[in-house]
C-alpha cells in the first residue's frame, strides 16, 4: 500500500477551511482528478474520478468526523482501495494548517507506475495549492456540515 502525506497553510481561519472541506459535492472545483461526487448519506460519498484516460468509481464511507479538527474515511465499494484522513491545526485566527494522509493501494499499470514515480503525492500537493487558491479566495466556505461521526 502507498502512502501520501501533503501539508499546506491556508489563510482563513480554521472553521472556513474544514467547513469547505465538508462540502464533498464541490470538490471537482479544486480537486482535477474529480469528475464529481455525490452524497448519498452525512456519512457516504460516491465519487468518480479520472486520471489520465482511466476512469475510476467508488464510494468512501467517513468513518471519523470532528468538526473544526478531522475528518476520516475509507473506500467501501468501487474501484479503489484506499483511506485516509485530513487534519486542521489553528496556527493563528486567520491561519490553519490542512493535512491529508492518504492510503491507497495502486491498481493496473498507470497506477503502479505512477505510484513508483511518487505521481500521487505530486497530485495531492496539487490538489492541496488549488484549495488553498479557492479558499482563500472566496474567503467563505460553499456550506458546512459540523456533524459529529465517532470513531
Amino acid at each position: 500500500m502507498s502512502q501520501i502525506i501533503e501539508t499546506i497553510d491556508v489563510d482563513v481561519p480554521v472553521s472556513v477551511a474544514y467547513n469547505q472541506w465538508t462540502q464533498f459535492e464541490e470538490f471537482p472545483k479544486f480537486l482535477d482528478e474529480v469528475e464529481s461526487i455525490t452524497q448519498a448519506t452525512p456519512t457516504l460519498t460516491e465519487w468518480k474520478i479520472k486520471v489520465g484516460p482511466v476512469e475510476r468509481t467508488f464510494e468512501a464511507n467517513i468513518t471519523e468526523q470532528h468538526p473544526d479538527e478531522r475528518v476520516a474515511w475509507n473506500s467501501t465499494g468501487g474501484e479503489m482501495d484506499h483511506a485516509g484522513v485530513v487534519t486542521f491545526h489553528k496556527l493563528s485566527d486567520t491561519t490553519t494548517r490542512v493535512t491529508v494522509q492518504l492510503d491507497w493501494e495502486p491498481t493496473g499499470l498507470l497506477e503502479k507506475v505512477g505510484g513508483a514515480v511518487g505521481a500521487g503525492g505530486h497530485a495531492v500537493k496539487k490538489d492541496l495549492k488549488n484549495f488553498k487558491e479557492y479558499i482563500e479566495s472566496k474567503g467563505a466556505p460553499d456550506g458546512a456540515w459540523r456533524g459529529d461521526v465517532q470513531a
